[in-house]
């Protein structure tokens, strides 16, 4: 063969290398290609069943509760719970069937939607609930479903806004010489069950004789007043100036006792007539039970079952040690709300996050106290005094106080016991210590710790060599 057949043989070899070379090429930009928009595809579908999601909660959102629509989107349904302390408000308009006659039902609607949206913005701001409203009827309800122990108070609050923004309105109407609205507002506190009705169209709603109560309260007040019951008033009462009614005949319910609601107690309100510091305090110490009973709810249900020293017992202990010590202490009432949020949110930290206490029990506070009607003076002071306890540093007279609270153990009989759970605990997270080993890491513990009020050190049970006997017999 010779070498110009050799050449041109080897060239068509190459061409046609070249040539599938080509083809592969392009039938894999082509797969590419077709896999690169099959892709874009799924992500298109996926953020949109993404905003899908966002959209279908976040309307949930407005027609349920959190609780109940989180528990509707996990379940399929929502499971009906009975409240024993929960506040319900009616109001509607005076006179509004005579109203409708006259007016554009255009402009009627338009005027309702304005209430309405007002009322809603007032009821938020109180965290009260909105239940529905029916023609020109508003309902609504305090202590649902976050349970607490202020909503009669907040119930009213937000009343006598509703009120007021009425008043403004009918002020405005007489000199426009316009027809005006007038509302009445009936109130009542008692034991309620709530949950969703329908499938399709789903509400939330609540039953039961309060409810009931609540309607005729509003039946059997007068324009431009908050009726309220003797129930309601008996919770009340150090909050507001009342006007007591006598006992008023009501239908299907026979006589019960009445009041008006006229305002805020002239030593608890400002120059407007709106909450005042005082009151605001007041409130808060009615709340620091709800957070009390929130908190052990969260180490009743949550807490890992290793956590035998740093658990409900020892947070209750604290809770109760420094009640005890700021009485004896003389702690003002200010004060007081702060030191007692620290004690109840110090160990929730070993709750998320065993190795990062501090960090979780602070991450507690900055989410649970803005939702429960604590300001951020409220957040900053208690972060403040958890870190002070974790880190030994005592400023202050409350410092001291959750100090000798945290270690009132290190004083009494049972010491040894608890210090036994305590060296269980740690071993469980990881870390091992020989008896003698621990009995020395104690023993001076137990000489380094003092009580640093007076109260602390006279209650202290068991003095220090005592413990340390108490703490070796144990160990041997």
């Amino acid at each position: 063969m010779s070498l110009s057949l050799i050449i041109v043989s080897a060239g068509f070899l190459v061409l046609i290398l070249l040539i599938f070379w080509v083809f592969y090429n392009h039938l894999n930009l082509g797969f590419a290609f077709r896999q690169y928009q099959l892709e874009q595809i799924i992500n298109e579908r996926t953020e949109e069943l993404v905003r899908e999601k966002e959209r279908t909660e976040a309307l949930l959102a407005n027609l349920l509760p959190k609780n109940t629509a989180d528990e509707l989107m996990a379940k399929g349904k929502a499971t009906k719970i009975k409240y024993n302390f929960v506040t319900v408000l009616f109001s509607d308009i005076q006179g509004f069937t005579k109203i409708a006659e006259e007016m554009n039902p255009e402009v009627l609607i338009d005027e309702l939607d304005k209430f309405f949206f007002t009322f809603d913005s007032v009821v938020e701001k109180f965290g009260i609930e909105k239940i529905k409203t029916i023609g020109d009827a508003y309902m609504c309800a305090g202590g649902i479903p976050e349970k607490n122990r202020t909503n009669p108070v907040e119930v009213i609050l937000a009343a006598l806004e509703m009120r007021t923004y009425m008043t403004k309105l009918k002020e405005s109407s007489e000199l426009e010489g316009m027809k005006f609205w007038d509302i009445r507002i009936g109130i009542h506190t008692g034991t309620v069950v709530a949950g969703v009705v329908g499938q399709k169209k789903m509400s939330y709603d609540i039953w039961g004789d309060t409810v009931n109560t609540a309607s005729r309260m509003e039946s059997s007040g007068e324009a431009g007043k908050i009726n309220i019951s003797g129930t309601t008033y008996e919770f009340v009462k150090e909050f507001f100036s009342c006007e007591y009614r006598g006992k008023m005949p009501v239908k299907y319910k026979g006589e019960l006792e009445m009041y008006f609601v006229k305002n805020i107690i002239p030593e608890l309100c400002d120059e407007t007539g709106g909450p005042n510091r005082k009151f605001v305090v007041k409130m808060q110490l009615l709340k620091l039970e709800d957070m009390e009973e929130l908190v052990a709810k969260m180490f009743g249900t949550e807490a890992p079952a290793n956590t035998y020293f740093n658990n409900e017992a020892m947070f209750k202990n604290i809770c109760s040690q420094v009640d005890l010590l700021s009485r004896a202490e003389n702690v003002g009432e200010e004060e007081i709300i702060n030191l007692k949020l620290a004690a109840i949110f110090l160990l929730t930290g070993f709750i998320s996050d065993y190795f990062k206490p501090l960090e979780g029990a602070i991450r507690n506070v900055e989410e649970v106290l803005p939702r429960h009607g604590f300001n951020q003076e409220n957040v900053d002071e208690t972060r403040k005094l958890i870190r002070n306890s974790f880190s030994d540093s005592i400023l202050s007279l409350e410092d001291k106080i959750l100090h000798d609270a945290r270690f009132e153990y290190m004083g009494r009989v049972d010491y040894p016991v608890l210090t036994g759970k305590l060296r269980k605990e740690i071993a469980e997270h990881g870390t091992l210590y020989e008896d003698t080993e621990w009995a020395e890491i104690q023993t001076k513990l137990l000489y380094k710790h003092i009580f640093v009020t007076e109260t602390a050190r006279v209650l202290r049970t068991v003095e220090v060599e005592a413990q340390v006997v108490a703490l070796y017999d144990k160990e041997q």
